[in-house]
């Protein structure tokens, strides 16, 4: 059994920590090449008299975080589209499980949208691989992220499971607070958006009633989000490509943090975030009789079919699937010079990849294809 001081390691900071936090941020060089890039026409030395001030999670969010998205989408996105937020209730904490695109704006544009509907916003999760120097993980914890620990052996794996699955629960009962995590651990790569059973089993090692009370009393909303142009694109594809030659992905020093910076800053297209109905709603689909593995396994299932019912589809993902298939049959979908917008970003995010052209084409295809391919027969099981 866990209780609130075995989560002191990953909560985020409590209201005493805020300003000492913000003090550090403010001290740090790093601080000033965030505003000079994001906010270039805003008189700084307010923005840092207005922190050196801040007191608590919630206006540090109003007053930074929230202008801070907003100028990212302005200038690297061709706007925000939403829907499905009157599914929600104010008086309801939810654990919101997301599709996972890009590591900081997937769940920053839900912080946003959430305020913008009057919504209490969410606590977020934070990889423990990302916490890699005090700026870090002073910035994450006052934007009310708690960690998630990555590695380690099969003990500590189980243990560290447990725990979080503990702190998930707490959070929403005793709490009171929303939640987001991502489906499944890292970001989607090939644009299969894909529940992982086992994230699901972690949720249930915390319950103390039957299948349906325990999923139930989470109050879990699947969350989707969709870029015109995949965050990171070339970055993922190189990982893909160094995977199937190697069988494996050794990250570089600093990795993270660079696929951080560019999901920043690159250029999105358009964004739309749907909000999908609540797990609640659809629990009594699964056999109170079957296996616990079986019994996740349909749920997991029943997420992703709500995520891709929600999935927003761009001209992108009909003209991949198109040129994969050599056909016309999505045609009516995108236009001539959409195409042709297409082709020349796809030459531009694999210009600088090395390896075979066509397995390198494929596997960024794939990506744009996919989400069509999964919409398609989830929209139709």
């Amino acid at each position: 059994m866990f209780s609130e001081v075995d989560f002191e390691d990953i909560r985020p900071y409590n209201e005493h920590e805020i300003n000492p936090a913000l003090l550090r941020i403010i001290a740090d060089p790093l601080f000033d090449k965030i505003l000079g890039f994001l906010f270039p026409n805003e008189d700084h030395k307010l923005i840092r008299q207005k922190l050196a001030t801040t007191e608590t999670a919630e206006d540090f969010q109003l007053h930074f975080m929230h202008p801070l998205v907003n100028s990212i989408l302005r200038q690297t996105s061709d706007g925000l589209t939403f829907d499905g937020f009157d599914r929600l209730s104010g008086e309801t904490p939810y654990l919101f499980i997301a599709n996972h695109r890009d590591i900081v704006l997937d769940s920053a544009i839900l912080q946003v949208l959430l305020f913008d509907h009057r919504y209490s916003t969410s606590e977020i999760t934070f990889g423990s691989n990302l916490m890699i120097n005090q700026f870090v993980i002073d910035l994450g914890k006052v934007n009310r992220m708690f960690k998630v620990e990555r590695g380690g052996n099969k003990v500590e794996l189980i243990h560290n499971s447990q725990k979080l699955s503990a702190y998930l629960r707490y959070t929403i009962k005793h709490k009171k607070t929303s939640l987001w995590i991502a489906q499944r651990p890292g970001r989607t790569k090939n644009g299969y958006d894909k529940t992982e059973a086992g994230l699901l089993k972690m949720f249930n090692m915390s319950g103390d009633k039957d299948f349906k009370g325990s999923f139930g009393e989470l109050n879990i909303v699947p969350m989707v989000i969709s870029y015109e142009y995949e965050p990171c694109c070339s970055l993922k594809i190189q990982e893909l490509i160094k995977t199937m030659e190697n069988g494996s992905y050794q990250k570089r020093p600093n990795e993270d943090l660079m696929s951080i910076v560019r999901g920043i800053t690159q250029a999105k297209g358009r964004i739309h975030m749907s909000v999908g109905k609540p797990v609640t709603e659809y629990l009594g689909a699964i056999d109170d009789n079957d296996t616990l593995n079986n019994k996740l396994t349909k749920l997991a299932e029943l997420i992703d079919s709500e995520v891709y019912a929600h999935y927003k589809l761009w001209p992108g993902n009909y003209i991949a699937f198109d040129m994969i298939n050599e056909s016309t049959g999505y045609s009516t979908h995108y236009s001539v010079e959409e195409k042709e917008k297409f082709l020349r970003y796809m030459e531009n995010e694999l210009r600088e990849i090395k390896g075979d052209r066509k397995a390198v084409e494929k596997l960024f295809l794939d990506l744009y294809a996919n989400p069509l391919i999964n919409a398609n027969r989830f929209r139709k099981s």
